[in-house]
């Protein structure tokens, strides 16, 4: 293989990469714990956090602060386990990329 065909190789996988991972960032992963949910895009930008208000008492706060934490949390890991999974056969070998 030249080098000239290399790179196209090369430009066409980055391509596919970036397009894969500019899926990623528009697709919303939720989370929801008993009273919690949250909505978060794949670039991790936070959409929405929803909480059953008609499920908390008063002195629940702390609780309430766990559960949103435990939401973001998984969300976060949903968003990580997809990209690993859509861009992982373009980036072995190199943890961490995205």
């Amino acid at each position: 293989m030249n080098m000239q065909n290399m790179m196209k190789q090369v430009q066409k996988i980055q391509k596919e990469m970036m397009a894969e991972k500019a899926k990623i960032d528009e697709t919303v992963f939720s989370s929801k714990t008993s009273i919690v949910s949250v909505e978060m895009k794949g670039n991790k930008e936070l959409v929405s956090v929803k909480i059953d208000a008609e499920e908390i008492a008063k002195d629940d706060v702390e609780m309430l602060e766990d559960m949103i934490v435990v939401a973001i949390n998984d969300v976060i890991s949903q968003i990580e386990k997809t990209t690993e999974q859509k861009l992982g056969k373009y980036t072995q070998g190199m943890p961490g990329l995205f």
